[in-house]
């Protein structure tokens, strides 16, 4: 009978590096004694999702921390489903979160000893470990068609069995050698698949480095492991590649857990070392329709990919620091403490992890961001601004390149303070809210209507009286001069007194800041009065006042 060593060199008969071959070829790294090795491990068939960036996160801050290495490898093995240009954006869109990997799959190129970083150019190093599988028993070629799959699925199904191809169930892992060498010379199409020695009532004991120790049902599926087309599957390249890039912790989301008895089992018949696992809660939001928790959906939730913050104009470093608040439950707290400019400085700990899936809080979001946008300089915001406008605005994009200068005087309005205005948390709309400064986009926009309880004489007598402001003075004394108008039209100087003495006031100096307002920037909420009037020039604010009585 044919033994299995020669069984495997009549599969492959051009292999003859051995797993110590490759032992040498990729070395343990030389790093430091705690230095952690991670990877992100995308597959080039869509957008790069929220919760990818959150894993990608985690990885990046684990190995950076502990002065190890994080690398990117493409998992592209599952051709069918592959979207061309998908594994360039999902690097560019990394980047621009700033989780820029140190090594691997780089888009235009690779950077690394232990490549290459694509699994469909590692065909070599699979098939080096498959034959050593096969040469151990523990490997098998299979040559049922899909009809017969789907007959042994129907038969289990009626027996209300746990589907799969195992125990005898797995119809081709008892042909002999001789069997399989004579199908094999006979063209017949076969797959390869792992031979378990697992049975799914016994129970095998894991560490988690986020869920702690538990039992998880030991594997028993004589998974495919490598396909008819020459390439592996994702269990199968997913051991060999962390063995021999030398992976020290997987950080992937929890639903992968379910796999983690083949990757162990994988993992145990190749004798390599495992790698750490910690296993991340997944991001979760309301369903509309149900009210119940989920995962959220490539499908249903525009959240769900980060492509939706980019367009939209969210600072990137608004979306890391929200989802490291989901990552560690101590992160907000020393954030409040230590400021948004050195992030970088917070210690990651699994430790700190919540073992349930987090509800994704776009309020919370936008908190953050208004948070970062009001710390940076008036140049910085040109500058992003502009970048976003490039990529995503014409509007905004011809407003900033009208007047560099006067796009910045804009948006440093109550910025060069202690307490800075807080008046955006992205650049989406961003042309709409600024367009009132610009006297052309101000002639076309619709007015919100001045308060029903001052007639337009009364609203005309206060605008004409308002033309005596003069800038030429500092806020308060500004505010001090709208307040003597004020009470000469008899509007009290809060409304403390108006609530008083209603007899006496026909209004608040809120109502007349109010008026101002709308006349100068059509809206009832806009920024600081006295800094708008100074951005627009007393001449500006004079001709819309004009304008304005002139209309009532």
């Amino acid at each position: 009978m044919i033994t299995n060593q020669e069984l495997a060199n009549l599969i492959f008969p051009d292999v003859k590096e051995t797993i110590e071959d490759l032992e040498k070829r990729y070395p343990k790294r030389n790093l430091p004694e705690g230095a952690e090795v991670t990877r992100f491990a995308p597959s080039p068939t869509g957008f790069l999702h929220t919760g990818s960036l959150f894993t990608a996160m985690i990885c990046q801050k684990v190995a950076k921390q502990s002065g190890g290495v994080f690398y990117v490898r493409l998992e592209d093995t599952d051709t069918k489903r592959e979207i061309s240009g998908s594994g360039e954006q999902l690097l560019s869109q990394l980047k621009l979160f700033n989780v820029i990997p140190n090594e691997g799959y780089l888009a235009s190129h690779e950077v690394g000893d232990y490549g290459p970083y694509c699994q469909s150019k590692r065909a070599d190093i699979y098939k080096v470990a498959i034959k050593k599988l096969l040469e151990d028993g523990r490997a098998y070629p299979c040559f049922c068609t899909q009809e017969e799959l789907d007959e042994i699925r129907a038969k289990q199904e009626a027996m209300k069995l746990i589907p799969g191809y195992y125990g005898h169930f797995a119809r081709d892992r008892f042909l002999n050698n001789d069997e399989r060498a004579e199908r094999i010379k006979a063209g017949k199409p076969y797959v390869i698949r792992f031979r378990s020695e697992g049975n799914h009532i016994h129970k095998i004991k894991v560490h988690d480095l986020v869920h702690g120790d538990f039992e998880i049902a030991q594997n028993d599926q004589d998974i495919v492991i490598f396909k008819s087309d020459g390439l592996p599957t994702y269990h199968f390249a997913h051991a060999v590649d962390d063995h021999f890039m030398r992976t020290t912790t997987v950080i992937r989301g929890e639903e992968w857990i379910a796999s983690l008895p083949i990757h162990v089992e994988l993992f145990e018949a190749l004798g390599f070392e495992a790698p750490k696992y910690a296993h991340l809660p997944v991001i979760m939001k309301l369903d509309a329709e149900t009210g119940n928790k989920r995962k959220l959906s490539k499908r249903k939730d525009s959240e769900a990919a980060v492509s939706f913050f980019l367009e939209d104009g969210y600072p990137g470093e608004a979306l890391i620091v929200y989802l490291m608040t989901i990552a560690n439950s101590n992160f907000e707290e020393w954030l409040f403490e230590n400021g948004y400019r050195n992030i970088d400085e917070f210690r990651f700990s699994f430790d700190k992890m919540s073992l349930e899936g987090a509800l994704f809080d776009i309020n919370k979001l936008q908190f953050f961001a208004k948070e970062i946008l009001a710390i940076k300089t008036k140049d910085e915001m040109y500058e992003l601004a502009r970048e976003y406008a490039l990529k995503y605005d014409e509007k905004l994009l011809k407003l900033i390149d009208r007047d560099p200068n006067y796009f910045k005087a804009i948006m440093n309005i109550e910025r060069e303070k202690e307490n800075p205005r807080k008046d955006y948390y992205k650049f989406g709309g961003l042309a709409d809210s600024i367009a009132f400064f610009y006297q052309d986009e101000y002639e076309k926009m619709e007015m919100e209507p001045f308060n029903e309880k001052f007639s337009h004489e009364q609203i005309k007598e206060i605008l004409t009286h308002l033309k005596e402001l003069s800038l030429d003075q500092d806020e308060s004394s500004w505010f001090a001069q709208m307040k003597e108008i004020g009470l000469t039209l008899k509007f009290a100087p809060n409304g403390k007194l108006l609530k008083k003495e209603p007899e006496n006031y026909i209004g608040s100096i809120g109502d007349v800041a109010e008026m101002l307002r709308i006349t100068l920037t059509t809206k009832k909420n806009s920024p600081n009065l006295y800094y708008v009037m100074l951005v627009l020039g007393i001449e500006e604010c004079h001709r819309r006042m004009d304008k304005v009585i002139s209309k009532l």
